[in-house]
C-alpha cells in the first residue's frame, strides 16, 4: 500500500510542478533518508500524504534557493521537515557548513516556518517515538472542518488542544484532571471524539484503561 500511494504522490507533485528547478529534483528521486522516513514514520502515523510536498523550494537572504526535504502546508501553514544524516550533519560538519545550517534554520524561523529536524538514526532505531512526534507536529496545524467544529462543545475543543500538545497517547483520567471533570465524563467526551474521527484508540486495554491520541 505504501509503495502505491508513494508513487501516486510523487507523480501528482511532478504533474502539478511548473518550476523547472524543483521538477528536476523530483525527477532525480528523493533521498534514501526521506523515503525511509515516509515509509517508517509518516505514512504509518498519518496514513496519507495530504498537504505534504517533497523538495519544497524556499528563498534565502541572498536571493538564492534552498530546498526542504518535506514541507507540510495545510491551509497555508508552514511546517518544514528535514532528515538529518549523522555523517553530513554531525560527525563531518565543518565550521562553514555548521554556520550555513544555523543560518538556514534562522531564515526559516523568521519566515514563519515551524521547523522539525529528524535524525536518520532515530527513524531506524526509534520509529514509534518519531511517529508520536509527527502526530504532535501535524496536530499543530490541524484544522477541523466546519461541520465537525459545529458539533463540538468547549470540552471537545479543549480536548483537541490537549491532544495536540502531547507527544504521546493519554488516558481518560489525565483528560479528566485537565478538564476538571469526572473520569466518566471524560470517557464520554473521548468516545464522542472517536465517533467524529478526531481521536483514535491507541493500544489495547479495557474501556477504563484505554489511551487515546489524534488520528
Amino acid at each position: 500500500m505504501f509503495d502505491q500511494k508513494y508513487e501516486e504522490w510523487i507523480s501528482l507533485n511532478l504533474k502539478e510542478e511548473e518550476n523547472p528547478r524543483r521538477r528536476e529534483l523530483l525527477e532525480k528521486g528523493l533521498g534514501h533518508g526521506t523515503v525511509e522516513f515516509l515509509r517508517s514514520v509518516w505514512y504509518p502515523a498519518v496514513g496519507n500524504f495530504n498537504y505534504l510536498y517533497p523538495e519544497w523550494e524556499v528563498r534565502d537572504f541572498n536571493n538564492g534557493y534552498r530546498y526542504l526535504d518535506l514541507a507540510y502546508m495545510p491551509g497555508g501553514a508552514k511546517g518544514g521537515i528535514e532528515i538529518q544524516g549523522y555523517g553530513p550533519h554531525a560527525r563531518d560538519l565543518d565550521v562553514r557548513r555548521f554556520k550555513d545550517l544555523c543560518m538556514r534554520h534562522s531564515m526559516l524561523a523568521l519566515d514563519g516556518w515551524v521547523f522539525l529536524p529528524i535524525a536518520y538514526l532515530s527513524i531506524k532505531e526509534e520509529p514509534k517515538q518519531c511517529q508520536q512526534l509527527i502526530l504532535s507536529f501535524v496536530g499543530k496545524f490541524l484544522s477541523t472542518d466546519v461541520s465537525v467544529s459545529a458539533e463540538m462543545g468547549w470540552a471537545e475543543a479543549e480536548t483537541m488542544r490537549f491532544a495536540r500538545r502531547l507527544l504521546r497517547p493519554f488516558s481518560p483520567s489525565e483528560l479528566a484532571l485537565h478538564l476538571r471533570l469526572s473520569p466518566r465524563q471524560a470517557r464520554r467526551i473521548l468516545h464522542r471524539m472517536v465517533e467524529l474521527q478526531i481521536l483514535r484508540v491507541a493500544g489495547e486495554g479495557s474501556q477504563r484503561y484505554r489511551k487515546y491520541q489524534l488520528r
